[in-house]
This record gives C-alpha cells, structure tokens and sequence, in this order.
C-alpha cells in the first residue's frame, strides 16, 4: 500500500470512499479510516480503563458511549486538519470490540447484570460442565459459559433474558437495530458448525436439555445474535446510532456496516491470516495466537479454543488472559525514577528503551523469572493471578536480564499452549504479530520467534491493530461479489506490503527453552502466592 496525495485522499472523503472501523480494545478505543484499498488516512483514539465491581471485571455501558464519542471526535478532527475538510460519511463502517464475555438484555433492551468481560473466571463448573456434555472445549470467558453459569447460579435475571451479545454485538445493535454478530465474534459466543457455518444445532440442543428443570421455557438459540460471514451486509447506520456516535451531527446515517466482529478476527484481517497454515499473534492487555486450521484436530484440550475466521474457517485458539500490562506497569515505575532524577520521562520513550534492553540480556535471562498473571490464567489452571519477579540468590539481575524476562513473561503462557498445538501437528509457515509492543523495531518479534521457534513477520501497520482490521472488514463489504477473503486481502491490500520477517536466532531458542523450563517449575510458587496473597 501507498499512502495517497492530500488531494486524492480528500477526493475519498468527500467523495465518501472511505471505509472507517471502530474497535473497543480492553485499555483503548481506536477509530481508523481507510482509503479503499485499505491505507490508514486518519485515525482517532481514546484511553479507557476496566472496573472491578463486586469481584467481576466490567466496564459501564456509559463509558462505552463517551468513549466511542471521544474516539470519533478525535478522527473527525483529525481528518479536518489533515485534509481540509470534514467526513460527513463513509462507504461502509464495522465495529469490533473484545471477544467473549456477556451482555444479557431484557425484552425492552434493557441491560440485566453489568457487562462480565472475557476477563472474568468465575465459570469454572459451567465450562467444565458445557465441555463434557459437547465433547468441545468451552472456555471460560465464552458468552455461553456466563449464560450457563447464570443458569446454575439461580440469578434473578434469567427469568427475563431475551438476549445476550458481546461488546460488538451490543454497540452494533445500537447503530443499526439489528442484533447480529460476525461469525469470528459468534464462535466465541457459542460453537459453530464447520459445514453450515452457523451455530451447531446438536449442541444447541444439548444445552436446551440441560437447562431444562432449572430456568423453564429458556430456549438458547432465542437469546443469541443470527450469525453472518464476512462480506455480508448487517445493517446501515440509523439516525439514532449517527448521533450516538457524533452527537454534533457531522456524521450522517445511511453508510453499510459490515458483520461486528471480534479482535480475534480483525487480528487475523489486519495480518491477512485467515486461509490454511497462516497465523497471528496479538498482544495487548491479552495475549492470543491465532492458527488457521487444515484439519479438525483429534482430541478436546483446555488449553485451545476453536474459533473461526470472519469468513466461518475453523481456527486453533491459543488465549492467554495476561499480555503486557505488567511489562507496560514496570516501564512506568522506571519512568518515575526517570522524572525524580530530573529528566523529562516520555512514556514511550522509556517503554521503547525498556524494550530494547532486553536485547542485551543474557539468553536465559540470567536466571531469573516473571509471571504477569494480573488476572486468572486458564492455560496454567489459575483462576486468579499475582504479579511476580522471583529469582535464585545467583541470578544475574541487570536491567538487560529484567527486560528480557519480562518479555519472555509475555509470552510464557503462549508458549506453552502452542506446544499443544504442535503436539497435534498442526503447522504454521509465518506468525504475523502486531498490537503496540511490535511499534519498537526488532525486540519483540525477535523474542516472540524464540519463544515459539517459528518465523514472525511485522508489517509497518502492526501497530495499527484491530481498528484498522475492522476498518479492512468495512472495505470487503464494497468488493467484488464472490471475491474470498483471502484473496481479496492479498491482491487488494497487502500486495506489495512492507513486511519485516525474523527467523529464529538458534542461541535466542535454546535461552528461552532454558528459561520455559523454570517457568513450568516456578509455576508453584505462582500458585503459593494466589493461596496466600
């Protein structure tokens, strides 16, 4: 991709060619607009925060709304400083937030319990429960482990559900009036059949049966969004969601929106992953490898969601709930440290160097250890998690030692829920990787290659994240009928692309492995501080 002239770029806005994705990530909402062959021409953001309220993990649905509000404001007026004009309206629009987790509505659309994001692990019977019954994994986090947990539970709210959404799903609804969900977004919320590409009637069925004698008359397949394929139009932006958006009105109704989708999908959208033997890795305040499958895998394992591309082709999910808050934690303190010595701390700055400190580290990172479980991790069996740097009395702390087991911390889980993988011999060519830790040239790909010794590739929009695959999903919406996806993503918009590849540095996966080993043996002292802390 080129990056277009100003003058071209403003004859796709006001020509309203331009395609616009909006994604609700766990710590930023982002807004991205694209040319129709996919470039970024402006882009707007907004900082926000989860609450932990009464022991769950949520976020109020009105910080949802001023944070949209805010994110587009923020494109709109970048678009006007750049271009000298104002967007009024695009060809086509999406919307992606988290995956997983569970917004429950009345039949008026009123909201029943505070939302329960994919962050919560209290559905630890229902999913072990919905697993066995289905003979298919039901991690904890999916939308129909909360519905079931509820159910067991006895809550007061069941008796009333009349549907249940995720992030996306919701915000979408509220744009369109239609209560729809993208098939990638959907296979977090209930299984999917690999042949109709909808969700699978025998399990269906199943769960129909089992909530029986406890919530009576509650049909499953009545509460949860229809299901649509990428390329599918699900709606056109209402007056109502024009101005839930842009209450200054700037922002006119009318534009197609593609199927919501979650940041699963829009991962595998930005790194063009979504045929056989492709994959991703997205880091951010989670962390989750996404493979495109050749063939069903032979056995259920815990550790592996199966989901689907926005297309409905099955994927190996590998998601961990802990990514790089902790390391992006530690980067503040030594920016505090930074300031009290008297110089300006640029908080990306001392990231970036942080970062780049761990080149320097020893292969092993010297003998000492980090877990960045701030939540529960499912992969290692913990519903709950601490925070740790432990290290042996002879270890080598330097800040290159800490940079790098820090690092490695991010992707220690993930490690070793790719060796499940690679135990089934399911194999992968290029990870493709992107989220903010990537925007620091050569650190992260370079330790993400060790960690899971296979070639990672970056492409300058890696930082862009899952706005902009959003924004791709948006822009497939106008393509040519019967185009597939992958085609389309390859010829249309990442012919040519600026692609920085990194194989594996041998003495780099001999340290990690080395390093692997002390994090499955350390792993008790995790488990030790979860009981006692």
């Amino acid at each position: 991709m080129t990056a277009p002239d100003v003058e071209t770029a403003r004859d796709h806005v006001t020509a309203g060619r331009t395609s616009l994705g909006i994604e609700l990530g766990s710590t930023r909402i982002k807004a991205s607009l694209v040319a129709p062959d996919g470039t970024p021409l402006a882009a707007g953001g907004h900082a926000w925060e989860n609450d932990y309220v009464d022991g769950l993990w949520t976020y109020s649905l009105d910080a949802v709304w001023s944070g949209l509000q805010a994110c587009v404001a923020e494109l709109l007026a970048d678009v006007e400083q750049r271009y000298g004009t104002r967007l009024e309206t695009v060809g086509a629009l999406g919307v992606s937030a988290m995956m997983h987790g569970y917004l429950a509505f009345d039949a008026d659309g009123e909201l029943l319990v505070p939302f329960r994001t994919w962050r919560n692990t209290t559905t630890e019977r229902a999913a072990a429960e919905l697993t066995e019954a289905f003979g298919h994994n039901i991690p904890l986090r999916w939308s129909v482990a909360h519905l079931y947990q509820a159910v067991l539970d006895e809550e007061p709210h069941v008796p009333r559900l009349a549907s249940i959404t995720t992030l996306a799903g919701y915000v979408h609804r509220r744009l369109t009036g239609r209560h729809v969900l993208g098939v990638g977004d959907a296979s977090g919320v209930f299984p999917i059949d690999a042949a109709t590409r909808g969700y699978d009637q025998r399990m269906l069925a199943r769960l129909d049966a089992l909530v029986a004698d406890r919530a009576p008359g509650l049909r499953v397949a009545d509460l949860l969004p229809e299901v649509l394929l990428a390329g599918q139009e699900a709606g056109r932006l209402t007056d109502e969601g024009a101005a839930l958006l842009d209450p200054t009105g700037t922002l006119r109704p009318g534009a197609p929106l593609c199927p919501p989708e979650g940041d699963a999908g829009t991962g595998m959208v930005a790194t063009a992953s979504v045929a056989p033997r492709t994959g991703n890795v997205s880091v951010g305040t989670s962390i989750f490898a996404m493979v495109v499958l050749e063939d069903a895998l032979e056995r259920v394992h815990t550790e592996i969601d199966l989901v689907t591309t926005p297309a409905g082709d099955p994927v190996a999910m590998v998601h961990c709930n802990n990514g790089a808050s902790e390391l992006a934690a530690w980067a503040g303190v030594l920016g505090e440290l930074v300031a009290a010595l008297g110089h300006d701390a640029d908080p990306d700055a001392v990231f970036g160097a942080l970062l780049r400190a761990a080149l320097d580290g020893d292969a092993d990172g010297g003998g000492l250890l980090a877990y960045n479980y701030l939540a529960g991790e499912p992969v290692t069996g913990l519903a709950e998690g601490r925070p740790l740097v432990v290290r042996t009395p002879d270890s080598r702390l330097t800040l290159a030692n800490f940079a790098r087991t820090q690092v490695y911390g991010v992707f220690g889980t993930l490690s070793l829920g790719m060796q499940v993988l690679a135990d089934e011999g399911v194999r992968v060519d290029t990870l493709f990787a992107h989220g903010g830790l990537f925007r620091t040239a050569g650190v992260a790909q370079r330790l993400l290659a060790a960690a899971l010794d296979v070639p990672v590739a970056v492409g300058r929009t890696a930082g862009e994240g899952g706005a902009w695959g959003i924004a791709l999903l948006a822009a497939y919406l106008q393509a040519a009928p019967g185009q597939d996806l992958a085609t389309w993503l390859g010829e249309h918009v990442l012919a040519g692309a600026d692609l920085d590849e990194v194989a594996p540095d041998p003495d780099d996966v001999a340290g990690f492995t080395a390093y692997l080993d002390r994090y499955r043996a350390g792993l008790a002292v995790e488990r030790a501080a979860v009981e006692s802390l």
